[in-house]
C-alpha cells in the first residue's frame, strides 16, 4: 500500500513536471486572447494514467507553476482550478464510467480514453472562459476582461480554444495508448483505487 502511494506521487510529480514543460518550453501559439500549447494533453494523460484526483492535482500545480514563473501569476489560481476541473472530468469518465484501469481489449481503451479526453477538453472550452467572467465580475472586477470572456463564453469560445482541445486530446489519447501496454509489460502501470479514480 505504501509502495503504492510512493509511486502515484512519483507518476504525479513527473507530469506536473512534464505539464509544466508542454506549457512553459514548447512554444506556444498565442490567438485571439488564448493560446495553443500542449500543457493539457499531459492534464489529460495524468488523469488517464493516475485518475481523476491525483492527475488533476498534477496538472492544475504543474501549469499554475508555469503559469508563476511565466509572468501570469494573476491567472495561476484560474488555470488551478481549471485544469484541476479537466482532470476530474476525465478520470470520472475513463475510470467511473468506462473503467479503462482494467482488462480491456485495445479498442475499448482507445475508444473510452478518447471519449475522455475530449468530455475533459470539451467542458474546459465553456468553463474557462465562464470562471473567467465570474472571476473578472465578481472577485476582481474588470469590465474589460469580463467583456473579453463573455465574448469568448457567447462565441462557444475562439476556433483556438476549440483547436487546443482538439491537438491535446489527440495527443494525450495517443501517447496514452502508445504507453499502456509497456507500463503494464514492465509492471509500472499504477494501480488505481475506489478514491484515486
Amino acid at each position: 500500500m505504501k509502495n503504492d502511494s510512493i509511486r502515484k506521487l512519483t507518476y504525479a510529480g513527473l507530469m506536473a513536471a512534464l505539464c509544466y514543460v508542454g506549457y512553459a518550453v514548447f512554444p506556444a501559439i498565442n490567438a485571439s486572447g488564448t493560446k495553443i500549447h500542449l500543457g493539457n494533453a499531459f492534464v489529460v494523460l495524468a488523469a488517464l494514467l493516475l485518475g481523476g484526483g491525483y492527475g488533476g492535482l498534477a496538472g492544475a500545480i504543474g501549469l499554475s507553476i508555469a503559469d508563476i514563473t511565466l509572468g501570469y501569476t494573476a491567472s495561476a489560481p484560474r488555470t488551478f482550478i481549471t485544469k484541476l476541473v479537466i482532470g476530474l472530468i476525465v478520470g470520472l469518465v475513463a475510470h467511473k464510467v468506462a473503467r479503462i484501469s482494467e482488462d480491456h481489449k485495445k479498442t475499448y481503451i482507445l475508444k473510452w480514453s478518447a471519449i475522455a479526453a475530449v468530455a475533459g477538453l470539451a467542458f474546459n472550452c465553456v468553463f474557462e472562459p465562464a470562471l473567467k467572467y465570474f472571476w473578472f465580475t465578481i472577485l476582481t472586477p474588470n469590465a474589460e476582461k469580463a467583456a473579453s470572456a463573455i465574448s469568448a463564453l457567447l462565441a462557444v469560445t475562439t476556433y483556438t480554444t476549440v483547436i487546443n482541445a482538439v491537438i491535446n486530446s489527440v495527443l494525450a489519447v495517443v501517447i496514452y495508448n502508445a504507453l499502456r501496454p509497456a507500463l503494464n509489460k514492465a509492471n509500472l502501470f499504477p494501480e488505481l483505487s475506489k478514491k484515486s479514480a
